[in-house]
């Protein structure tokens, strides 16, 4: 099997938005008070926007009952964004627009839906020979004027038809013309990369597999391109979106001053990380372009702090390209064992680690840990250095196990490869897990980083670090204790 069979298979990754609760103290009087984010958080809440509220179905790719995409992975303020779709008949929907966020437990926030909208069925594209890339054409359907008034945020736009389906896009309202405490950062080139539609049986393909004559085929029938001008599967919530949505959360109940970007927007040069005290890369943030990599160095070279709360992470190096009729940033190449091309001047699109000579561009050089391997099942993740600050307060001691926090995929520290320069390490955690690629008994390390300027890079290690902290069914009030005390001191202490 090849690397990830399971984990490139299409996965919703999202979960409903049911009302939960946060454990533990999760903010500080002198970092989180009366914020932006806390007076949007004590609007009215709503649940309305998921599939099975007011009777409606889901959808299947095979029929496109309604699906869409957004003509952008995020919009700032003031601007405009497109939103594409098409039916399985024609008929009207309506557009309504959500904002992900704590508000007293429902998880999001209602803002508009449009008038009824005509919707026509559009063709499904075939893959493109040689590349396999989906890329539809459907024509605008309805265009959102973003007021200025908005929270930037983690939006979802919900497309409902009049025979009652439903499906979503998800997307990010900016505002790079405001300094805050936190940026975080949503990983659409990984969910583009992950990326299953259509989940037919026939033409869809991510940069992992393809279908092949009805039926699952392997990395030979896998895309090297992909793209943004399509919907996502089914429901339309990306693989893996959960981890971002519960990150945010929990940062949201916390009232931490927070703004967002795209993964894109690094790509695009949209972010200036002096903005920021804390670049905060909430979920799986794989696939990583040469931009994306220079704007979290000059972030800590500014003395901005990263954090990184899931695992294997800046693992791909990918190209970021515009469509064919010449839009900027709608294609995300890959072509990872492949030969590459059409290399350019950022190099092949291979792993990290394998740019340059002696490894130099490994990930771990960045984050002071990488990708090791996959979970076989979740096992606890082992405490190390509990006298040190980033576990104060949560009553573990060295040895403690916190139960199946280390699942899906783990990072670990590797000696063999570069790790920051002029940097002071710290493994929080050495978790021991069986790897299911075969490569045995294997450990999962959490890293914090302290540079001579005292920037800090923090990365979790595992999936399930952001599912503990605002997710109904991980929450762990010890997790959320210390990444508290992480984003605390980061807040506190900016670099020099």
């Amino acid at each position: 099997m090849s690397r990830r069979t399971a984990l490139g298979a299409f996965g919703i990754g999202a979960t409903a938005i049911t009302g939960y609760r946060l454990l533990g103290d999760s903010g500080s009087a002198a970092h989180t008070g009366n914020t932006l984010v806390a007076q949007e958080n004590r609007a009215a809440g709503s649940r309305e926007w998921s599939v099975g509220r007011g009777g409606t179905k889901g959808v299947m790719d095979e029929l496109v009952q309604i699906q869409g995409y957004a003509s952008k992975t995020s919009v700032g303020r003031g601007e405009s964004i497109d939103f594409h779709l098409s039916s399985h008949l024609a008929q009207e929907c309506t557009v309504a627009i959500y904002r992900i966020g704590h508000y007293s437990g429902s998880g999001a926030r209602h803002l508009v839906t449009s008038d009824r909208i005509p919707v026509q069925p559009r063709d499904k594209p075939a893959a493109v020979a040689g590349t396999g890339l989906i890329a539809c054409d459907w024509p605008v359907t309805w265009t959102l004027d973003v007021p200025e008034a908005w929270v930037s945020g983690l939006f979802l736009a919900v497309f409902t038809s009049a025979d009652g389906y439903r499906s979503h896009t998800p997307f990010v309202v900016r505002d790079t013309a405001r300094r805050s405490d936190i940026l975080m950062v949503v990983p659409f080139t990984t969910y583009q990369a992950y990326n299953f539609w259509p989940f037919d049986g026939y033409v869809g393909k991510n940069l992992y597999r393809g279908h092949a004559d009805g039926k699952w085929g392997g990395i030979d029938d896998r895309a090297f391109k992909v793209s943004f001008d399509r919907p996502y599967p089914r429901s339309g919530l990306p693989r893996w979106f959960d981890l971002d949505t519960s990150a945010a959360w929990w940062a949201e109940s916390a009232g931490y001053d927070i703004t967002y970007a795209s993964s894109l927007d690094l790509h695009e040069g949209r972010i200036d990380p002096s903005n920021y005290r804390v670049m905060m890369f909430s979920g799986h943030d794989e696939y990583w372009s040469r931009n994306m990599r220079e704007c979290a160095e000059r972030a800590v070279a500014a003395g901005t702090h990263l954090a990184f709360l899931a695992s294997n992470n800046v693992y791909f190096h990918i190209r970021v390209e515009g469509s064919a009729d010449g839009r900027p940033g709608r294609t995300v190449t890959c072509y990872k064992e492949t030969p590459d091309p059409e290399p350019d001047a950022t190099g092949p699109t291979v792993r990290w680690r394998q740019l340059g000579t002696k490894h130099l561009k490994a990930e771990q050089g960045l984050l002071g840990v990488q990708y090791n391997g996959i979970v076989d099942k979740p096992v606890p993740l082992v405490v190390r250095r509990s006298d040190h600050w980033f576990w104060s307060g949560t009553g573990l001691r060295d040895g403690d196990e916190i139960p199946d926090l280390v699942a899906v995929e783990a990072d670990g520290f590797d000696p063999s490869m570069p790790r920051p320069a002029d940097t002071e390490q710290t493994l929080l955690s050495a978790s021991p897990y069986i790897d299911r690629m075969g490569n045995g008994r294997t450990v999962q390390n959490t890293s914090l980083c302290e540079n001579v300027r005292g920037t800090l890079v923090f990365a979790a290690g595992t999936f399930h670090w952001p599912l503990a902290l605002g997710d109904p069914q991980h929450l762990d009030p010890r997790v959320q204790r210390a990444t508290r005390n992480l984003l605390n001191r980061m807040l506190d202490r900016r670099g020099t």
